[in-house]
């Protein structure tokens, strides 16, 4: 069951409308406006037909959720898959050799934008192309990636939405899960440019609380439950971060987790239905929207990527799971729970 406690910045409206009865006059004028309607629709030119290319470096429920975002945000915007809309979705399985080929073939076959899920899958669309536009969408930092000179500045042919986190609000996090943390487990993706500038920050910021941290690189999928077996016994509380092999992998991630009696604290909102007991992030699908928006002014109003600063996400979700606290040992707290958008029981 879930409870839905104290949404942060959630706004939700609603519309309704009231028909009345016509009268015969009303009635009998009723068709001259629906002619009136039709060519109006009629006179309204239909979007010319575009095709783009969506890839992803792994299938998981974040970049999932990413990517129906982005599609649900260009029909909105008029363009449909099936219709006036070709999509061609490619996934390179946690591999980067595979990002690398996949962005090759896109490239050969031209659309009118690609779509780039993961800093993987931008790097390697930006490494074969230089003319067709790209959005990416699930970067942490596209300056460190080297996908954009600056955060105020788009590349030549490259932009997006970063889904970028404050570290502060996570590390607060684990202090109220574990109020005596003194180390704290981290799990990451040597070749993962995200995974790393979060070890190279979180480090900074623990340090100087006298908190250590102890990383455990997984280098392929594979390898998450080995590198997550190997904190048992150095850590009070493992912190996963946007890591896309970590993320795909995380039911290994709770198997450990479980056998240390170690609460997983999460930067993905869907991972606690996956076993971590909080998670502290942004909404994906809200993030697929906007690069949506993004790739539909490239597409409709016919805007030049370069001239679109990459974008952040602006709010924080907290999810909290009861079962997944009893499981390793934790008692979550009481304003902690009343803080959270959902309580997972």
């Amino acid at each position: 069951m879930k409870l839905h406690t104290a949404p942060s910045f959630a706004l939700a409206s609603m519309a309704v409308a009231l028909l009345a009865a016509c009268s015969p006059s009303e009635k009998a004028a009723a068709p001259a406006a629906a002619g009136t309607a039709a060519s109006t629709a009629a006179s309204v030119p239909a979007l010319e037909a575009k095709k783009i290319a969506i890839t992803a470096i792994v299938e998981h429920p974040a970049l999932d959720a990413a990517r129906q975002g982005v599609l649900d945000e260009l029909k909105e915007q008029g363009y449909e898959e099936g219709k006036n809309l070709t999509v061609d979705f490619q996934s390179a399985q946690g591999s980067t050799a595979n990002a690398a080929q996949i962005a090759k073939k896109f490239v050969g076959d031209n659309p009118d934008l690609i779509v780039a899920i993961s800093t993987p899958s931008a790097q390697s669309a930006l490494a074969s192309t230089k003319t067709i536009p790209i959005v990416f969408a699930a970067v942490t930092d596209p300056v460190a990636a080297k996908l954009v000179p600056s955060w105020e500045q788009a590349g030549a042919n490259i932009s997006g939405v970063s889904d970028l986190l404050p570290l502060t609000p996570q590390i607060d996090l684990m202090k109220k899960i574990v109020p005596n943390v003194k180390n704290i487990g981290y799990v990451y993706s040597p070749g993962e440019v995200n995974s790393t500038v979060v070890l190279d920050e979180l480090k900074e910021k623990l340090t100087a609380d006298g908190i250590n941290v102890v990383a455990a690189p997984a280098q392929r999928s594979s390898d998450v439950l080995t590198a997550a077996r190997s904190l048992n016994g150095k850590v009070d509380v493992v912190y996963t971060s946007l890591d896309n092999n970590v993320v795909s992998q995380y039911e290994s991630m709770y198997k450990a987790a479980v056998e240390m009696k170690r609460p997983l604290v999460a930067a993905d909102t869907g991972s606690v239905e996956r076993g971590a007991v909080a998670a502290l992030g942004v909404n994906y699908y809200d993030m697929g929207r906007k690069a949506g928006q993004m790739a539909a002014g490239v597409l409709k109003d016919g805007k030049n990527i370069a001239d679109l600063p990459p974008a952040r996400m602006d709010t924080l979700d907290l999810f909290l799971s009861k079962k997944n606290a009893a499981a390793v040992g934790v008692t979550l707290p009481e304003d902690l729970l009343k803080e959270a958008k959902e309580v997972q029981e």
